[in-house]
């Protein structure tokens, strides 16, 4: 497998590619079905731009049942999340993986100075 540049391989996408991109990546994820529907072509070429995106690591694919049929959910990948609004200056979330959050703790005081102090 030749691995590419993200920016090379959006560079080369075709028109109903980079349609099918935008669309995966506006949705934060879409199921196949639809996928194929909103942009309007026929299943068999939504499943092409489909293969397409995945080969070249722009978006990620799984397997699900949705409405009852085996599909395919499309998700962006993990490269395109934005991570920076967990970010203050270099300190993660204090939220981040927590089940129970602690206004008054120390961890969350800081992690809002540090956004104080970032403008």
């Amino acid at each position: 497998m030749v691995t590419v540049s993200v920016s090379t391989a959006e560079a080369e996408l075709t028109e109903d590619e980079r349609a099918g991109l935008e669309l995966v990546r506006e949705s934060g994820g879409i199921h196949q079905s639809d996928f194929w529907k909103e942009l309007d072509v026929s299943s068999r070429k939504g499943s092409r731009i489909v293969e397409s995106l995945v080969e070249k690591d722009l978006v990620d694919r799984e397997e699900t049942v949705y409405e009852g049929h085996n599909t395919y959910y499309i998700s962006p990948t993990a490269r395109d999340l934005d991570f920076r609004l967990l970010m203050a200056g270099d300190m993660l979330s204090p939220f981040i993986g927590e089940e129970e959050v602690d206004p008054n703790s120390d961890a969350f005081s800081q992690w809002i100075m540090n956004l104080a102090y970032e403008e």
